[in-house]
């Protein structure tokens, strides 16, 4: 029987713990795939999603970020900042981060529901990320996401249950 959406939300946590196992290549697709799907502002889509997956490359952005975790698989999430939305009404306000936000957690939440385990990472350094593989001066990174099959002793720390009461976040104007 699949799971609800509410049971997928809580139920998925960061793992920071991967076995060596590969992600298959039609469970990948589907995880891609739901990032593509995700809704942009206006749908202009500026995300991009790198698939690390070389020896080369985890190398390389094993240099760049301790949180990494022995995933086999690494996906780099960046936008195109001139391809991004602006908002005409103030300058300097625009939708990449949150673009590709959204598309990062729809594929974050595809994966948990295919039993494929992730962590969104944010501790690695964005410039250094984006010359060390050769991105545009346009393309900004924004997250790391290793993903793969968590192992036997990964657990959810305490920061997946220690949430706030709904009434310190939610507020009726």
């Amino acid at each position: 029987m699949k799971s609800t959406f509410m049971e997928l939300a809580k139920n998925r946590y960061s793992v920071r713990k991967f076995t060596g196992q590969k992600i298959e290549k039609e469970k990948l697709d589907q995880i891609l795939e739901a990032g593509r799907i995700a809704p942009t502002a206006a749908n202009l889509q500026p995300q991009h999603v790198y698939v690390l997956e070389s020896e080369a490359a985890l190398h390389k952005i094993n240099e760049l970020s301790r949180c990494i975790y022995g995933a086999q698989t690494v996906l780099l999430f960046t936008y195109d900042s001139r391809s991004d939305w602006k908002n005409a009404l103030e300058p300097g306000i625009h939708s990449g981060e949150q673009d590709v936000s959204i598309v990062a957690t729809h594929m974050m939440l595809e994966a948990w529901d295919l039993g494929i385990a992730s962590c969104w990472v944010n501790v690695f350094p964005n410039t250094k990320t984006a010359e060390a593989f050769g991105l545009s001066k346009y393309e900004k990174p924004v997250l790391l996401m290793p993903i793969g099959y968590a192992a036997p002793d990964a657990h959810p720390s305490t920061m997946h249950t220690n949430r706030k009461p709904v009434e310190e976040t939610v507020r009726a104007l």
